[in-house]
């Protein structure tokens, strides 16, 4: 079972930004779409964004679409998420998923513990 582990997070100004990472364990990681998800306050954890194997195709919840950016560097087992002119909406627990299927986008089945970021106005 591949282990998860998101660092970065932390509490920052509006406007600021700030850069998420997940490592992921075992040999396989170039194979598996990778994502991220958050949980605001009192929600569902929703979708933010996702990025291909190859890192070639990316997908972006609307609401972040212009300030954050979904990379991969499969050779350190590594997927971030660059977060740029944050807002106060944009505090949550932020998670990194990864499918149990190989190249295809979801479901997302495996998580790690999350990274908190909140937002101060």
């Amino acid at each position: 079972q591949v282990q998860l582990v998101e660092s970065g997070g932390g509490l920052v100004q509006a406007g600021a930004s700030l850069r998420l990472s997940c490592a992921a364990s075992g040999r396989t990681f170039s194979r598996y779409v990778m994502g991220w998800f958050r949980q605001p306050p009192g929600k569902e954890r929703e979708f933010v964004a996702d990025i291909s194997w190859s890192g070639g195709t990316t997908r972006y919840a609307d609401s972040v679409k212009g300030r954050f950016t979904i990379s991969r560097d499969n050779a350190k087992n590594t997927v971030y998420l660059q977060m740029n002119s944050l807002k106060p909406e944009d505090t949550a627990v932020y998670y990194c998923g990864r499918p149990n299927s190989p190249v295809v986008f979801g479901p997302f089945d495996n998580w790690g513990q999350g990274t908190q970021v909140t937002v101060s106005s």
